[in-house]
């Protein structure tokens, strides 16, 4: 008897540390055939994904007491046309995610890696998510969307409001280079979303105007609204470079989109338009595409898209490798037509 009590007070122990702690494996696969033409036909199948960047991750939370929870995330990226990690040279790393921190009443910190609270507060109103061809490109052109060697702070939400805060050391002896602040702030209300973010990361200072290396400095705005037949977003984006040696250059972006329940699935359609102010090389960029959803896990997408540059302006859709090697052609254009499927677990 005195055995059978030790063995039951053990396996409730047991079952009580289970249950105030959890490790969750997690994963998207995403890809399918993408075509594109611009000065050559180009086709294949892609490894960013269509809507969703493929992943692969690890997160887990443990039940401190007094509302106090330990959190980590750990996520990395995979080429799923080839089945290799999207870590240089074809390994795999955690280099989407890799965080861990203290979640309270006081909001949640976390040491590591991870996208930027400027980059969550607006890239959400991309119809198309920030992937595949139909994706706004907001996002280039030297933007860093994740932090690294960085602290991040989330407030709690306050009647709609959060608002959050990454700051990411550079890590070079006696240099500011790579040192990355962003702030991100939201409010979401029934129908109404809104969102504002800020970023100032210090590039590697080299002379000459080039987006991967020089100080960047960026504002955007953005925002929805759900009619219920129909949601409507637009957003807003201002960034500035300078070199080391005081050359600078401003990039304006603005996108206006739309999503609606269609069937089973939802159609999505994007406008956007980017203007460099040193000049007049400019771009218009259209896309429209439709997702069916065969299950909660499992879905089915096209999407087409239509880039036309102005003035000597060099942007290309987000396919890639693929969209690199059709090149632009005389007039600037370029135009893709992607499928796939997307399957979470």
């Amino acid at each position: 008897m005195k055995k059978s009590l030790i063995a039951l007070a053990v396996l409730s122990a047991s079952g009580l540390a289970m249950a105030q702690s959890s490790v969750t494996l997690y994963g998207v696969v995403d890809t399918g055939p993408t075509y594109i033409k611009g000065d050559k036909n180009v086709y294949g199948l892609t490894n960013y994904g269509g809507t969703t960047n493929s992943r692969l991750g690890l997160r887990g939370t443990e039940d401190l007491g007094g509302g106090l929870k330990a959190i980590f995330n750990l996520e990395g990226g995979i080429g799923t046309d080839t089945g290799e990690g999207k870590a240089a040279g074809g390994g795999f790393d955690f280099k989407r995610t890799s965080y861990v921190g203290l979640e309270g009443g006081f909001g949640i910190v976390r040491f590591g890696r991870e996208l930027t609270a400027s980059y969550l507060a607006v890239s959400r109103y991309d119809p198309f998510g920030d992937t595949g061809i139909g994706a706004t490109r907001f996002w280039g052109n030297g933007y860093a969307a994740r932090v690294e060697n960085g602290i991040t702070y989330y407030t709690p939400n306050i009647a709609g409001f959060k608002l959050g805060v990454n700051y990411g050391f550079g890590e070079q002896t006696a240099s500011r280079d790579n040192r990355y602040i962003t702030l991100g702030a939201t409010y979401d209300n029934g129908p109404l979303s809104v969102g504002f973010g800020y970023d100032k990361l210090n590039g590697n200072r080299v002379g000459g105007l080039n987006p991967a290396a020089e100080d960047l400095t960026t504002w955007q705005l953005g925002g929805s609204y759900d009619l219920g037949a129909a949601k409507l977003a637009a957003a807003y984006k201002n960034t500035k470079y300078k070199d080391d040696l005081g050359n600078s250059e401003k990039l304006k972006s603005y996108m206006l989109g739309v999503t609606a329940p269609v069937g089973a699935g939802k159609i999505k359609a994007a406008y956007s338009h980017y203007k460099w102010s040193d000049s007049s090389a400019k771009a218009n960029e259209f896309s429209l595409g439709y997702v069916y959803d065969l299950s909660k896990r499992t879905a089915v997408y096209g999407t087409y898209a239509y880039l036309k540059n102005k003035n000597g302006a060099t942007f290309g859709l987000n396919a890639g490798n693929l969209a690199t090697s059709a090149g632009l052609t005389a007039s600037g254009k370029q135009q893709g037509l992607q499928v796939g499927i997307r399957h979470a677990f």
